[in-house]
This record gives structure tokens, C-alpha cells and sequence, in this order.
């Protein structure tokens, strides 16, 4: 991520280098329950994934329906919630590419749960397709937290 320069508002001097990721590191270890980290980065995900729907509802689900929104935003998100949940919440080292797919499997079956919910919802329901999105999300909160703590980013504790 590109730095920022900030000047050093005592001493005017040399300019301070700080990137968003240092800033999101120092602040996640200051938390140190593990819950509210979640909270935290989950909010973060859960608005960029949002507006990834929102953008991508207006741009692409227009032309080609809101199930091809629902698809391309759980693509772009789904790096984006890695990384946080693996460096800010979970903290964990190693195994990366066991953690992606085991990260990608909760994310999958809340994409399913997703993909079921939102046409009951619009179709039957008549809820409008970003009300209802809202909701289904309020849900996959719980499955993503359940999914990551148990699933996702578990080691075995090692006994001395």
C-alpha cells in the first residue's frame, strides 16, 4: 500500500512515513480480545463488501442480474477479509494456503447460504435487493465467526 507522508507537527522536521496497514497493525494490537478484533475487522470487511455489492449492482447486476453482483463481490472481498482476519484478528503465522482454502470453504458456505437467502428474499419475499442484502449479511456474521474461530485459522494447542 502506498505511504503516507506526514510532517512532524513539533519539530517540522523529516516527514514521517505511515502506510494504512501499519496504522490497522498498531491498532489491532492494542485489542487483545480476540472477539473484539473480529467485530472490528468484520465491520470493515462487511462495508467494503457492501459497497463491492452496491457498486457492482448498480454497474454490472443492472445489465446481468444481482446474482452476477453477488458473485464478482464475494471474488474481490474475499482477499480482502483474508488478510485482515489472518494479520489483525487471528494473528497467526504459517499454513497459508491451508488457511486460504479452509477460509474459502466458510466463505463458500456463506456464499451458498447467500445465494439461497437472496432470491427467497426479493423473489417471494418482495424485499428489495439491497434491504435484503443487509439482512443476509447480519446473518453470515455469525456463520463467519463460527466458520474462522473453529475452522479457518484453528492450531492445535501444544501441550508441554
Amino acid at each position: 500500500m502506498a505511504a503516507t507522508s506526514l510532517v512532524d507537527p513539533i519539530t517540522a522536521e523529516e516527514p514521517v512515513r505511515v502506510s494504512v496497514g501499519q496504522v490497522a497493525r498498531s491498532f489491532a494490537r492494542r485489542i487483545d480480545d480476540k472477539r473484539m478484533r473480529f467485530v472490528l475487522a468484520g465491520g470493515l470487511n462487511t462495508g467494503f463488501g457492501f459497497v463491492c455489492f452496491v457498486v457492482y449492482q448498480h454497474t454490472i447486476g443492472v445489465h446481468w442480474g444481482y446474482m452476477w453482483a453477488l458473485a464478482l463481490t464475494h471474488c474481490t472481498s474475499v482477499l480482502f477479509a483474508f488478510a485482515t482476519h489472518r494479520s489483525l484478528v487471528f494473528r497467526v503465522s504459517g499454513g497459508m494456503l491451508g488457511d486460504l482454502w479452509r477460509f474459502e470453504s466458510v466463505y463458500l458456505s456463506a456464499l451458498g447460504l447467500n445465494a439461497a437467502l437472496l432470491p427467497l428474499f426479493v423473489e417471494v419475499g418482495g424485499t428489495p435487493v439491497l434491504v435484503a442484502q443487509a439482512c443476509i449479511t447480519c446473518i453470515n456474521v455469525a456463520v463467519s465467526w463460527l466458520g474462522h474461530s473453529r475452522f479457518s485459522f484453528r492450531r492445535s494447542s501444544v501441550t508441554s
